[in-house]
């Protein structure tokens, strides 16, 4: 919202009005509360796993493991102490020597998209590179959670039901 809206508003006796400067898409992009007209529109963030396993560059590859074994997740997203995405261990590099860190094993700089994502062409891009899972992050790196292709496309279909 305009500063000269946000002062408008604030005449009118609202309380809490907020001068967004980064603008809607921004506002979008940080899975911040919508209405309107297009928030039918199905988008990743709400078809999300926040319950993906995290570990740090540090842990140990048994330890790393272990988490994503007693989550039932295939990957562990490798986050620093502030939630930022740096890698991502999965494949192969889960199966690899214990006594190596997540640093070591890690795909560097993984693949991510935002909340606002429109799912249905996410989706599409998703089949497309035959990608089962992509990591979902604010603009500023932080994980929100990973989209697996599966929920993504059940919820496509349980939107075409209700047309």
């Amino acid at each position: 919202m305009s500063p000269r809206a946000a002062s408008r508003l604030e005449s009118l006796r609202f309380s809490r009005v907020f001068d967004y400067v980064a603008g809607e898409a921004d506002w979008l992009a940080f899975a911040l509360p919508t209405e309107g007209t297009k928030t039918d529109q199905p988008r990743a963030g709400p078809v999300t796993r926040v319950d993906v396993p995290t570990c740090r560059l540090t842990d140990w590859l048994s330890d790393v493991r272990d988490k994503v074994r007693a989550a039932g997740w295939e990957s562990c997203i490798v986050v620093n102490e502030r939630g930022v995405v740096l890698g991502r261990v999965r494949g192969d590099a889960l199966e690899g020597h214990s006594a190596r860190t997540a640093e070591e094993v890690m795909r560097a700089g993984p693949a991510t998209v935002r909340p606002n994502e429109p799912l249905g062409s996410l989706v599409q891009r998703m089949r497309n590179r035959n990608v089962d899972s992509i990591v979902v992050t604010t603009p500023d790196g932080v994980l929100v959670g990973v989209l697996r292709r599966t929920d993504a496309e059940r919820r496509l279909e349980q939107q075409e039901t209700t047309i």
